[in-house]
């Protein structure tokens, strides 16, 4: 009996596996059978030498003067095709004094963070609801695990730079404020769950409302 009980487990335990093993390559960019991967709209016979492996969007980001709000310039997929396939992306970070990368999410890609001037002050939670975090100087690199809730703030008196690597061509990004603010939910459930009032809901939803375009 309990040989025969025995069985039963070990089979579920392989079932189990054999049904989760998929879900771990899915969570990230799939893998291509080409070195890399040709838009549609260009023939491939027309990429001669490098010029469709370079990217030179980031260049006013890192030698502009520092720029009055927080502001974030992205290399992509969307941006750089030729990330199609590759599982990296990048972006250039600026934090004048006082700003803040508000709470957001990745959910296709850890962040790999390097200060490149300046300080900042970061963090993350993680699933069980554990805080990290660091206050970095130029030269310091933090990494943001994959889908944690996480943000940056300068709170110096001088500018602030960054360059951030992602584990994916297109990381995604959820900004908590915006998506529970600012998407229509209900002032109610909102109220309820952030035990306020809906007076005080409105406030927020008014302040981080996306402006609608004409």
């Amino acid at each position: 009996m309990a040989a025969a009980l025995n069985g039963v487990v070990f089979s579920m335990v392989l079932a189990l596996l054999a049904l989760s093993a998929p879900l771990a390559f899915v969570a990230g960019d799939p893998d291509i059978l080409t070195d890399y991967i040709v838009p549609l709209s260009v023939i491939p016979g027309n990429i001669i030498g490098g010029a469709f492996f370079t990217y030179t969007g980031l260049r006013a980001a890192v030698t502009s003067t520092a720029p009055a709000n927080f502001t974030v310039t992205k290399a992509s997929m969307a941006e750089f095709p030729a990330l199609n396939g590759q599982s990296v992306s990048f972006a250039a970070l600026s934090y004048p004094p006082g700003s803040v990368n508000p709470v957001h999410t990745h959910p296709r890609a850890s962040e790999l963070l390097l200060v490149v001037d300046g300080a900042l002050s970061v963090g993350f939670v993680d699933t069980a609801g554990k805080l990290f975090a660091q206050d970095l100087a130029t030269g310091d690199m933090f990494v943001f695990p994959k889908g944690t809730v996480h943000w940056q703030c300068n709170k110096g008196n001088q500018p602030a730079r960054a360059l951030s690597a992602f584990g994916s061509a297109a990381a995604g990004l959820v900004s908590v404020p915006v998506t529970v603010f600012g998407t229509g939910i209900d002032d109610t459930v909102l109220a309820k769950s952030f035990k306020t009032d809906v007076d005080t809901v409105q406030k927020l939803k008014a302040a981080l409302t996306p402006t609608k375009k004409p």
